[in-house]
């Protein structure tokens, strides 16, 4: 039942998205299609989530040790950087005045990679696979990874359609995969901003902390601390 969710979940998702969206635009407006669209996920989403409650415990598929946690961990810390750094500038997100505002220079968080908040769902699908081998959160996992990483090329390709010069010149500086875009002297590492560092370690330590009364376990650094 996770999987048969799942499959709902990110199918639904991406056909809405990308083939069915200019007919049922064209058919009940923008503002009914995004009603549509936020009834089904909203739906799939729940849907989901309950057939992962109710879904059994499996037997891990491999040991998870203090290695794991800390690499996990880590990893939810850029999670959460790149997640709070994506909130401010981001060409990627809506305009209300229809407008592509692209930065003359990566900075931050999108020096890193110009799809930050796509790609912390990414690393927490990853992290959670890595310290909770069992079926069912491997499952969940994976939707989040496909619909994140999938999502982000899908949107590349939509934003080449539609702003074809702009969106190329913010390709031209930036990279899809983490890292890439400074490993070939495009892009230049810092530059972050308070609301990056400073937002996205309260966000790691607060939602690490809530691991315990939530799943009954300690995550990040509360391991090994307290």
């Amino acid at each position: 039942m996770v999987l048969i969710a799942a499959v709902a979940f990110v199918g639904t998702h991406f056909l809405l998205s990308h083939p069915l969206r200019a007919p049922i635009v064209a058919r009940v407006g923008e503002k009914g299609f995004l009603g549509l669209y936020s009834l089904v996920a909203f739906a799939t989403l729940i849907w989901l989530i309950q057939a992962y409650r109710s879904a059994p415990v499996t037997t891990m598929l491999w040991p998870v040790g203090d290695v794991l946690w800390a690499v996990a961990s880590a990893a939810m810390l850029l999670a959460a950087m790149l997640l709070m750094g994506s909130l401010i500038r981001n060409p990627a997100m809506p305009d209300p005045d229809g407008k592509l505002i692209i930065p003359a220079q990566a900075k931050g968080v999108f020096a890193i990679t110009r799809h930050p908040m796509l790609w912390s769902f990414a690393l927490w699908s990853i992290s959670h696979i890595l310290v909770y081998p069992v079926a069912s959160n491997i499952i969940l996992a994976l939707a989040i990874l496909i619909l994140s990483l999938v999502g982000a090329a899908l949107q590349d390709a939509k934003k080449e359609t539609l702003k074809p010069q702009a969106w190329r010149q913010w390709e031209a500086r930036t990279s899809y995969w983490p890292f890439a875009a400074i490993a070939a002297g495009r892009a230049k590492f810092g530059q972050f901003g308070m609301h990056t560092l400073a937002g996205g370690l309260l966000i790691w330590l607060v939602a690490t902390w809530a691991h315990m009364p939530l799943a009954g376990w300690a995550a990040g650094i509360w391991r090994w601390v307290g």
